[in-house]
């Protein structure tokens, strides 16, 4: 039987189709290992959205070729897409897959055959079920490739144009997920705010929230949101949902009106303001999450300090910090004023600590709060209590370790801030 390894990089979308290879490798005879130096075939699902996530993947691959000659090594994900001409070839790379074809590695592992199909004549959705999955939660894919074409993104090359999950197809999984005892998914994607425009009857995300209401799954998470995406009417729906967590993860890259305009992104510093500010209105100590970007082109000292200001006067909860990587075949690689590296990095640090400082808040907004939680599978690995994340995601420690308890929904109540696990501290609320 020969045995594989299975390494993702990236969004939650390349996490879910790492376990549909999986599902197709073991399905013919193979089985999975952690182990590189006792495994056959080495997988890498690679991520490109930055230039150091390509020099990552070719890290990672090369390096399981060095502590096993011997294994075959197949590099698959946007990484392998992009830059399929430059990797194909390589001596520590056996075989080359793209973003759609690696859906049929069990057949091309056969044949020993690379391939990249062109990502843009794909036209319709590539639904794959999953039928088993180790998680507490489930990631489900309503949707793949982004149309925005922003200035400085590549993931259009990688991932192709906007194509929809059908509903029967994401109820179905739901149900499945449901009866293996997944209570909780996390509805992902490339831009899932795009999700049902390319119906020949065109639908909108709050159309499938609609109906996902009406499963047996416990609770559920949207992926990444485009501002422009959130409206009232759909506010409205997910403030009066007993299913969905009260947790936002916003995709602003910025928080200065010129950057965003240079970025190609449609909307302003403003309405993101006010959005955040309705969220935090209308929900019960919502998390706000969102990515930003620094030291993009001609971003000058004041229109950094612009989005200082406006991050820092905002309700996110928390921000991921990306100084700016120029990638190839981008409108923004060719741009004037291009910001030194180590105004990048400084520029990155001072946001840090504002998120830092905003996350701080946020947990303590959130001491001794009552919230529910679904126990992980698996507890701990630090302290053995179990662990679980509350449905305004904060990464909680029970204190607890009934085993008995797993993969059940409990109710608990924040109770203190461990520094040295860097972790919540939660109690069971008893009846």
């Amino acid at each position: 039987m020969k045995k594989f390894v299975i390494k993702t990089h990236g969004c939650k979308s390349n996490q879910l189709e790492s376990a549909v290879i999986k599902e197709k490798l073991i399905d013919i005879g193979m089985s999975e290992s952690k182990n590189i130096e006792e495994a056959d075939i080495f997988i890498l699902n690679s991520c490109s959205v930055t230039e150091n996530a390509d020099i990552e993947a070719l890290r990672t691959i090369r390096n399981a070729k060095h502590k096993n000659p011997q294994i075959y090594t197949v590099l698959t994900g946007c990484s392998a897409q992009l830059n399929s001409q430059k990797v194909n070839g390589m001596p520590y790379i056996d075989l080359v897959l793209g973003n759609d074809d690696k859906f049929d590695i069990a057949e091309l592992l056969k044949t020993n055959t690379s391939k990249i199909t062109d990502i843009f004549q794909i036209n319709t959705f590539n639904n794959q079920f999953v039928h088993e999955y180790s998680n507490t939660r489930g990631y489900l894919k309503i949707q793949d490739g982004c149309d925005n074409y922003c200035s400085y993104c590549t993931i259009p090359l990688a991932r192709g144009k906007s194509r929809s999950n059908s509903v029967k197809n994401i109820i179905k999984q739901v149900e499945i997920y449901t009866n293996i005892g997944i209570k909780e998914v996390v509805l992902t994607g490339i831009h899932i705010g795009q999700w049902g425009k390319d119906f020949d009857k065109p639908q909108n995300l709050l159309n499938l929230l609609e109906q996902l209401e009406n499963t047996e799954i416990t609770r559920y998470r949207l992926g990444s949101l485009n501002t422009i995406e959130i409206n009232d009417k759909l506010l409205d729906f997910l403030s009066q949902s007993k299913k969905f967590c009260p947790h936002f993860h916003l995709s602003l890259q910025s928080l200065t009106d010129k950057t965003l305009k240079a970025m190609n992104r449609k909307y302003s510093a403003q309405s993101c303001l006010e959005l955040m500010d309705a969220i935090d209105e209308k929900f019960n100590l919502p998390f706000i999450g969102s990515d930003i970007i620094v030291g993009f082109p001609n971003e000058s000292d004041e229109d950094f300090e612009t989005t200082v200001q406006n991050a820092d006067k905002s309700k996110l909860s928390n921000i991921h910090v990306f100084p700016y990587s120029i990638r190839n075949n981008t409108k923004a690689a060719n741009m004037q004023n291009q910001v030194l590296e180590k105004i990048k990095v400084e520029r990155a640090n001072i946001l840090k600590e504002i998120a830092k400082e905003k996350y701080k808040k946020f947990l303590i907004k959130n001491k001794n709060t009552q919230h529910q939680v679904i126990i992980e599978k698996r507890p701990d690995k630090h302290t053995g209590l179990l662990k679980g994340v509350t449905d305004n995601y904060i990464n909680i420690l029970i204190n607890s370790n009934d085993t008995n308890l797993k993969n059940t929904t409990q109710n608990i109540v924040i109770k203190s801030f461990d520094k040295k696990n860097d972790k919540i501290i939660g109690e069971i609320i008893t009846k």
